[in-house]
């Protein structure tokens, strides 16, 4: 791809022809308007205009549409479907995230001529990874604060969602220290309300983590939820970083990519994303965007963890799906700046999807964060710990999970309740 120059795949569904909806959404995204104006020269559109690089049909004659318009369904009507590449010259927007997102995603998607688009991937040029601080941590720094060399991160989300207050939290944060829990992560939902202060809870859950490092060496990662206005952001990662803390958490969704840009520049500590909301952006198949080029703006902006959902989930996505995802997390950005991160599996895991997520992504390089899978456990949290940790045992050696469970006993507890 060229450096002075951005470009992004989409999936396009049209009920005109294709080459026509193609001439309109680019005009629509650069230099045109509905009819030509005084102005829009054939030189300014040569310099400043979006370009068509490639239009390919991929199915003719479809009975659609999938999306309906103000005209309203058009009985016997017939679609189009195309990958569609655009580009646009970096002259135009230069290295600037939220000036691409209004690019790339802006005033297509309700175009008469569009019955479906979806944004499959993007392509930046160098010159944003000079702009963007992306994961100060990532991977290496991930690992080298939880003290895990090779594995698998083994967490858990704190349960009930919210409802326990400061010291209710700290006692269950004691228990999984004890348990040998790598990671735990506030859930998206408790945020800074009167049942469970911020300031309370932070201080009353590292009181637990620091006296549990003192006595073992041992400090396990809380990510705790920071999501806010920018002040109110600030002011959460300040008392993260006095009381010791080692990871925050934001909303991707809640705080927006401004707000996440200014997170990332200012942070001190790893930042674990939560995608919460997702499914809004990507769950018809011919609306909104893949994650493989969604994930791109977040490691850019400055995430280190990355949800990814899990396999065999409770949600509507498909395992494939949730493994590209994992797979786009670890893949480079830029030759020199890879920007990789952890990918973060979650949704029902437990000790059964170990040797499925292993064989299919390749790496340990992840985060899995498993309530159930952990605190259900019928001999304790500990096992259930522990019977992660085996399963993971096995699949990286090759053994077959069955096999393993014989002569590991919480493993084996734990694929009795998970069949």
């Amino acid at each position: 791809m060229q450096q002075d120059r951005f470009e992004a795949d989409y999936l396009l569904e049209t009920p005109i022809d294709v080459d026509r909806a193609a001439e309109i959404i680019s005009g629509e995204q650069s230099s045109g308007t509905f009819v030509a104006i005084p102005g829009e020269t054939p030189e300014l559109k040569e310099r400043s205009a979006a370009r068509v690089v490639a239009l390919d049909v991929t199915e003719r004659d479809v009975p659609g549409p999938s999306l309906a318009s103000q005209d309203g369904p058009v009985p016997g009507q017939r679609v189009t479907r195309a990958r569609l590449t655009l580009s646009w010259p970096l002259a135009t927007i230069g290295p600037s995230l939220p000036n691409l997102m209004a690019t790339v995603a802006g005033n297509l998607f309700e175009l008469k001529c569009v019955s479906g688009l979806k944004i499959l991937d993007i392509r930046l040029p160098d010159v944003f990874a000079t702009a963007y601080p992306g994961p100060r941590f990532g991977i290496e720094g991930t690992r080298r604060l939880a003290g895990v060399a090779s594995r698998p991160l083994i967490g858990t989300i704190i349960k009930p969602s919210v409802g326990l207050d400061a010291q209710d939290t700290a006692v269950l944060v004691s228990q999984l220290c004890e348990a040998g829990i790598d990671f735990i992560k506030d859930d998206e939902l408790q945020s800074d309300g009167p049942a469970c202060p911020f300031d309370a809870r932070v201080a009353a859950v590292m009181a637990v983590i620091e006296r549990h490092a003192d006595r073992t060496g041992q400090k396990p990662m809380f990510a705790f939820n920071l999501t806010g206005d920018l002040d109110q952001m600030r002011r959460r990662h300040d008392t993260l970083l006095a009381h010791g803390a080692t990871c925050l958490m934001a909303s991707l969704n809640s705080v927006g990519l401004v707000g996440m840009i200014e997170l990332g520049r200012f942070s001190q500590l790893p930042i674990h994303a939560h995608r919460n909301g997702w499914g809004y952006l990507s769950r018809h198949p011919l609306l909104g965007w893949s994650y493989v080029a969604w994930q791109k703006l977040w490691r850019l902006a400055g995430a280190d963890h990355m949800h990814v959902n899990g396999l065999s989930n409770k949600f509507s996505e498909t395992d494939e799906s949730v493994i590209a995802s994992a797979k786009a997390c670890l893949t480079p950005l830029f030759p020199d700046k890879p920007c990789t991160v952890m990918p973060v599996f979650s949704s029902g895991q437990t000790a059964r999807q170990a040797h499925g997520t292993f064989a299919a992504l390749g790496s340990t390089d992840l985060i899995m964060t498993a309530g159930g899978g952990v605190m259900a456990h019928p001999d304790g949290v500990a096992a259930g710990v522990r019977s992660l940790r085996e399963a993971w045992a096995a699949a990286v050696d090759g053994i077959p999970l069955a096999d393993h469970a014989r002569t590991h006993p919480e493993l084996g507890r734990a694929l009795e309740v998970a069949a």
